[in-house]
């Protein structure tokens, strides 16, 4: 027989139930070197359980490698600046191989949506105090 009256708040929340599925994080592939593993891991730690199914995992390897090989060029570009004979076409060189590295992990982020433009709304991202554009919606509806 059904009770009678409104329902308590209790029994309208979710109720755990013995066929929820835990969620493994995924772990970094063995093809990838210790540096890559460890970016892996930050990235994967920092985002929710599920948010890299198998099919998006090869995006996220080589992201890590390419995250790891900008870490690489930066460190030539520091030292060629540095260097007592400075050779242009070969920080030229390098400089073209930071802004390639730089595409290929700001698409691949993006498609993982991992980037902060993927995963914060326009309104949530405006600060406190900010001028909002008359044309805007400001909170009050009209009828």
């Amino acid at each position: 027989m059904a009770v009678r009256g409104r329902k308590s708040a209790a029994s309208t929340e979710i109720t755990i139930t013995s066929s929820m599925e835990v969620v493994q994080r995924p772990l970094p592939p063995s093809e990838l070197t210790p540096e890559q593993s460890d970016e892996w891991c930050a990235v994967v730690d920092r985002m929710p359980a599920d948010w890299f199914p198998r099919e998006t995992q090869a995006l996220l390897t080589q992201y890590c490698r390419h995250v790891v090989a900008a870490r690489r060029i930066a460190q030539l570009i520091s030292k060629a600046e540095k260097a007592k004979a400075f050779d242009v076409d070969a920080y030229d060189k390098l400089l073209k191989m930071q802004e390639r590295e730089g595409r290929a992990i700001s698409s691949l982020s993006t498609r993982m949506r991992i980037t902060q433009q993927a995963t914060v709304r326009a309104e949530q991202a405006r600060k406190p105090g900010q001028i909002i554009a008359p044309w805007e919606e400001d909170g009050e509806e009209d009828d």
